[in-house]
């Protein structure tokens, strides 16, 4: 068969080296580009993960005019890229972040880009070795049947974001909610759609849901969270976004804290078992940017489900995840991996390090099934495969965006200088909070307008993967 070979190469390699020589140079680059009093055991940064990018100028362009908007005034008037100069984007970001990049197809609304632009442009990210994550408001899903469909088809989507919440303004049947508690069934038919558009193209697809936090709908923030454990086979993510004042958002309106957000967040998974008491010890970049809580739920047939940490703030826990960095393994990632290659790179994780996979990691997962779970890892493995328990996982995050007032304290630049999330930008991978905060992205579609942004020349030599 044609590409089996080179199939079967790549088991082969995944066998020997499950996180890839050139990730583990990446990690190696940013965990040297840290600021030293964030180089502790928990950061994700040159650890665990390259960081994140994002296009921009792929579709300035959005058809709401949401009261918690980050673009200008101007991003309506601004003309979308050309498709060659968002592919250099990308192979920009795939040096950047290297392979298995986490890459957020966004910018207004790009589904009003040209679907067979869109397609295109999923296409070639995923050829040189990037996840793409279109970012949307969702509303064009529900006006045209079936683009869902397309994009995971003809663009090879594997993984969508889905935004959500009262700021919004323009979103058909829902024009000015005043509560989330409104926006319970349009959650539902995306929920809905996200199962049915598997189901159709028997195709992967995670999906995540995004909302912006504010004082006004910080006191339904639990009821989210509960409505998204209860509905975690269609969306396995959350990203609650507090409002930053940037962009064309009403000055009227105020964001939260991270400490009001995450004691509504627990509130929330209280009613499952589980109060989320601190960050916990896992973080990507600065600690003020970014909250990463990583869950496992636990459901048995006609019972609420249990959840659990992933890594809990206990010192066998964080001795086991610097264990994990140590061996070299931190840049595994089995995304988008196919049923051969994830048992290979496992296997070549066990290969890697024998001793510690079977002994110190198996020991420590039993411990905490017997403790938590109440029955030995044996029984859990049997009753998730005879259909008696449903074990899967749910990922709780928080991105705390910066105000210009912020960016500019000693402490916006130190998050500015730790930034996992970067945009390409004059042979640059600029901060997100300096694109919207600072002034860059204003630049930048000035720029566009005027046809005066040409690729930097670095940007035009062939992508290494």
């Amino acid at each position: 068969m044609i590409g089996e070979p080179r199939s079967l190469r790549r088991v082969w390699g995944l066998f020997r080296d499950p996180a890839t020589s050139e990730k583990r140079t990446l990690l190696a680059e940013r965990w040297a580009g840290l600021d030293p009093a964030l180089r502790l055991p928990g950061q994700g940064l040159g650890q665990k993960a390259t960081g994140c990018g994002a296009t921009i100028g792929i579709q300035p362009r959005c058809d709401f005019a949401c009261t918690g908007c980050y673009l200008g005034h101007e991003a309506n008037q601004t003309p979308a890229l050309p498709t060659a100069a968002v592919l250099r984007q990308l192979d920009e970001l795939r040096r950047w972040l290297g392979p298995k990049s986490n890459v957020q197809i966004t910018d207004g609304e790009v589904t009003l880009r040209p679907v067979e632009e869109l397609t295109e442009i999923l296409r070639y990210a995923r050829s040189i070795g990037v996840i793409p994550m279109v970012m949307t408001h969702g509303d064009n899903l529900r006006r045209r049947p079936g683009l869902l469909e397309r994009l995971m088809t003809e663009g090879g989507l594997t993984e969508i974001s889905i935004h959500v919440d009262i700021t919004q303004r323009g979103r058909d049947g829902f024009k000015a909610p005043k509560s989330e508690l409104e926006l319970m069934p349009l959650r539902g038919e995306f929920a809905a759609m996200v199962r049915e558009a598997r189901r159709r193209t028997g195709r992967p697809l995670r999906a995540a849901m995004t909302l912006t936090v504010t004082q006004d709908n910080l006191p339904q923030i639990a009821d989210v969270v509960r409505w998204l454990v209860r509905n975690r086979d269609a969306f396995s993510l959350v990203s609650f976004q507090p409002l930053a004042q940037v962009g064309r958002t009403r000055r009227s309106q105020r964001g939260v804290t991270a400490t009001d957000l995450w004691r509504e967040v627990s509130r929330g998974t209280e009613e499952f078992g589980l109060a989320i008491d601190g960050a916990g010890p896992m973080h990507f970049g600065h600690t003020e940017c970014t909250r990463f809580v990583p869950l496992v739920a636990l459901e048995r047939p006609g019972e609420e489900p249990r959840l659990f940490r992933g890594i809990r703030d206990e010192p066998e826990d964080v001795a086991v995840m610097k264990e994990l960095f140590e061996h070299g393994l931190g840049g595994v990632a089995f995304r988008d991996d196919g049923p051969l290659e994830k048992s290979a790179r496992f296997l070549g994780m066990v290969r890697t390090a024998p001793g510690w996979m079977l002994g110190r990691v198996r020991r420590w997962i039993g411990a905490r099934s017997r403790a938590e779970a109440g029955m030995p890892l044996s029984r859990l493995l049997l009753d998730g495969l005879r259909g008696r328990l449903r074990v899967d996982s749910f990922t709780l995050t928080s991105h705390h965006f910066m105000s210009p007032d912020e960016v500019q304290t000693p402490v916006g630049q130190e998050r500015l200088a730790a930034c996992v999330f970067r945009l390409p930008y004059q042979g640059e991978m600029v901060p997100m909070c300096q694109m919207n905060a600072d002034g860059v992205r204003e630049r930048f579609y000035a720029e566009i307008s005027e046809g005066a942004a040409p690729p930097p020349e670095e940007s035009l030599l062939p992508v290494v993967h």
